[in-house]
């Protein structure tokens, strides 16, 4: 699970330092494999080495979403649903976090290797340099 913390001022004018999670589970992520041709890790990397700038968008923003939910109070669950990514997706939190992922490679091969369970063993995705030309 990763945690990061954001601070941002809301659509009031109100500055507010919330954190926010994000989870793959092994069930999420063996889907995720198993309905991408030759793999997810395969597809993002091809995307990446064709530069396919849309592609690699859609895929920050998917992965952002799946991966958002909130713990509950007792910490068996972290719950996810359309309306808490709907919402998220709303906030300023959501648009740091999208823009700093699109933007910062080393950000967006921390954000997907933190979501996905067993990535401290190995690292799943490795992304090249933005600024390579």
């Amino acid at each position: 699970m990763l945690k990061k913390t954001f601070t941002y001022v809301d659509y009031n004018g109100v500055t507010r330092t919330e954190d926010k999670y994000f989870n793959l589970s092994e069930s999420e992520v063996m889907e995720m494999e198993l309905s991408t041709s030759g793999g997810l890790a395969e597809m993002i990397k091809g995307i990446v080495a064709a530069q396919d700038a849309p592609a690699i968008i859609k895929i920050f923003k998917d992965l952002i979403l799946k991966a958002y939910g909130e713990k509950s109070a007792d910490g068996k669950r972290f719950i996810k649903s359309n309306e808490l990514s709907t919402a998220f997706s709303q906030t300023e939190a959501y648009n740091q976090l999208f823009m700093e992922l699109a933007t910062n490679s080393d950000a967006a091969s921390e954000f997907v290797n933190g979501i996905i369970p067993n990535a401290s063993e190995k690292k799943v995705v490795s992304l090249p340099d933005s600024n390579e030309g």
